[in-house]
């Protein structure tokens, strides 16, 4: 194994891990779970499969740090051990009652310090203990790695409720602005490794409010969409829409210069949000178009429910004014001013 490794490259590797990581576990959800629920009433034998959809997501931290020592070559045995660390700091898995209980994705913030702190380890221990390693690196991370990151999760969490405090203070402001400043903060905060429904649910953000949330991460899953086309798989553009954009964190946090067009889409959703009187809850704010969560949630909230109109308006301002926004400032940035360029927006997946 190599063990000299820059920096740079030791944190991109670190971040493409759980980038990728997280959207692997979300798209299962993203793609049936509004589907099962409709099928359920009529198609029972489906309840295990709702039960899946979100074990899917309390996995996170191990499908993460799998994924991690994947980019860092590490062989299966150091993978799975460092894998098996994230999720125990994660907080996805805990006790309660005696029993022990998967509850939510967990804090990606602290899969991401474990998960470079149970990397640099091994890289540290490198192979030396040859025949040794599985008696060894699947205990060590867990008792070094998975419990430290497990000791300091409380603190790493308050990181989410100081930024969540931040958020609330927009909804004092006039409607409109808030609309926009907040559908750009969840835009910038998908693509973080900040969650959005964490912060959503800790201000506990509905209304309007939600509603511009929803349409600030929609405007960042289709203007990274449409930004890296011409470099991208059509599954990879896809994904940042349907599953989640925080796919793209590694080069927002290397080329951040690529968020200029997103933010920019994100504010014009933002004052669709306050035009169209946008609905949300706040366990919906944090999803955007992923799952049509976003979508089904201002239908049944919306004064009229499911009329020709109110759908018509949800197609026009969850797909429709993401899509034309990432055209015209993909043109804008791209072609006009020639800021970004679309080898910035390349995922190597």
């Amino acid at each position: 194994m190599e063990n000299k490794l820059s920096a740079k490259a030791f944190a991109m590797n670190v971040l493409n891990g759980i980038a990728t990581g997280s959207v692997v576990v979300l798209i299962p959800g993203a793609l049936l779970s509004e589907l099962v629920k409709l099928l359920l009433p009529s198609m029972p034998f489906l309840t295990p499969l709702s039960w899946g959809l979100s074990m899917s997501n309390a996995t996170m931290g191990l499908v993460c740090g799998f994924m991690v020592g994947l980019n860092f070559k590490f062989n299966p045995i150091q993978s799975a051990s460092l894998g098996l660390a994230t999720l125990f700091a994660s907080g996805s898995v805990m006790m309660k009652d005696g029993v022990l209980m998967m509850a939510g994705a967990g804090d990606i913030i602290n899969m991401l310090i474990t998960s470079a702190l149970g990397a640099a380890l091994i890289l540290w221990v490198g192979n030396g203990l040859k025949a040794y390693t599985i008696l060894v690196i699947p205990p060590l991370l867990m008792l070094v790695v998975g419990l430290f990151g497990r000791l300091i999760l409380p603190y790493v969490a308050m990181i989410t409720e100081w930024i969540g405090f931040g958020v609330a203070q927009l909804l004092q402001l006039q409607p409109l602005i808030m609309c926009m400043l907040i559908a750009m903060i969840f835009g910038i905060l998908i693509v973080s490794p900040i969650t959005t429904v964490g912060i959503a649910l800790a201000i506990n953000l509905s209304g309007i409010g939600s509603g511009a949330a929803n349409l600030g991460v929609c405007a960042t899953g289709f203007a990274f969409a449409i930004l890296g086309w011409a470099v991208n798989t059509r599954g990879t553009s896809f994904a940042h829409f349907i599953g989640s954009p925080k796919i793209s964190m590694p080069n927002v946090v290397k080329n951040p210069k690529v968020m200029l067009p997103v933010i920019s889409s994100g504010a014009c959703t933002g004052v669709l949000a306050y035009l169209f009187n946008i609905q949300g809850t706040p366990m919906s704010a944090g999803f955007g178009f992923s799952g049509l969560v976003g979508p089904l949630n201002h239908l049944n909230l919306a004064s009229g429910g499911w009329s020709i109109t109110n759908i018509l308006i949800t197609l026009l301002v969850f797909a429709g004014g993401p899509i034309v926004f990432g055209l015209l400032f993909k043109y804008l940035f791209m072609n006009v001013l020639g800021i970004v360029t679309p080898e910035d927006y390349r995922l190597n997946i």
